[in-house]
C-alpha cells in the first residue's frame, strides 16, 4: 500500500476547506434562504432585537446622545432618503421636540431611475411620503422594514391612469445587492431593525425623494412623466423644509 504523504493530506485540507468556505458564501445568498428556514428555524423580531441589541445600542445611542435626542425614541423618527446622493438619513426629535439630523447611512444598491414607482417590475424605488408597514425578522436580505407601498395616494392615481399592477414589497434590507429596494449593508439594517423594533415604528414616517429639494436642487425628468408629479414632489419638499441638513 503506497503512503500517503504530509503534502496529500495538506493539499486534501486545503481544498476541503475552500469548498467549505465557497458552500458557505453561497449559502448565504438570497437563493438559499428556503433552506436556511427549514435547516435552521425561523426568527421573530424579539429573537432579532436579542442578537443584536447589544451591538446596536453602543453603536447608535452616542449618536441620539450627541444631539440631545432620546434612545431608544418612542416616534417621531423620519427616514429621509435622497435618490441623487444614495443616502438614507436619520432623523429624531430633540428635548425641544425639534427634528435632530443622528445619523447618515450610504445606501449601497438601489435600482431604477429618477421618477415615482408606476407598477410592478419597473424596478423603481418610490418617490413620495410613506410609512413601515411591517419588520421581516427573516429576510432573505439578512433583516427588513417593510415600506407601505403603494399608499392611499398611489393607489388613487393608479385607478386614474388604469394602472392596477403598481407592484409591491418595497423594502429596506440587509445586504449589497437590491432591485427596486435599499440595500444598506447588513450592519445598518440591523441598527435600523433594532431601533424599528423598541419604538413606535408605525409612527415613523419615510420620505423618499429625488434629489435634496432643501438645497433648491431640480429633479431630472421623470423615466415616465405624470401629470401628478409636480404636487407629489411639493409634498415631499414641503416634508423636507422641517430637517435639518446637518
Amino acid at each position: 500500500m503506497k503512503p500517503i504523504s504530509i503534502l496529500n493530506i495538506l493539499k486534501a485540507l486545503t481544498i476541503s476547506l475552500l469548498l467549505l468556505t465557497v458552500a458557505y458564501f453561497l449559502f448565504q445568498l438570497p437563493y438559499f434562504q428556503p433552506l436556511r428556514l427549514k435547516l435552521l428555524g425561523k426568527k421573530t423580531v424579539a429573537d432579532r432585537v436579542e442578537q443584536f441589541e447589544e451591538k446596536v445600542s453602543a453603536n447608535l445611542y452616542p449618536s441620539f446622545q450627541k444631539v440631545g435626542a432620546a434612545y431608544p425614541p418612542e416616534s417621531d423618527v423620519v427616514l429621509l432618503y435622497v435618490k441623487s446622493k444614495k443616502e438614507l438619513s436619520l432623523y429624531a426629535r430633540d428635548s425641544a421636540r425639534k427634528y435632530v439630523l443622528v445619523k447618515t447611512y450610504p445606501v449601497l444598491a438601489a435600482s431604477g431611475k429618477p421618477g415615482p414607482k408606476l407598477r410592478e417590475g419597473d424596478y423603481q424605488v418610490p418617490e413620495g411620503i410613506y410609512g413601515i408597514e411591517s419588520l421581516n425578522p427573516n429576510s432573505a436580505y439578512h433583516l427588513a422594514l417593510r415600506v407601505n407601498y403603494p399608499n392611499a395616494d398611489d393607489r388613487k392615481h393608479g385607478r386614474e391612469e388604469g394602472r392596477d399592477n403598481l407592484g409591491s414589497d418595497i423594502m429596506i434590507h440587509g445586504s449589497k445587492y437590491s432591485i427596486g429596494c435599499l440595500a444598506m449593508g447588513d450592519e445598518a439594517i440591523e441598527e435600523l431593525f433594532v431601533l424599528a423594533a423598541k419604538s413606535s415604528y408605525r409612527k415613523w414616517k419615510l420620505i423618499f425623494s429625488p434629489v435634496d429639494f432643501r438645497l433648491d436642487e431640480k429633479p431630472p425628468p421623470p423615466r415616465t412623466p405624470v401629470s401628478w408629479l409636480d404636487e407629489r414632489y411639493r409634498q415631499i419638499s414641503e416634508a423636507m423644509q422641517k430637517l435639518p441638513i446637518k
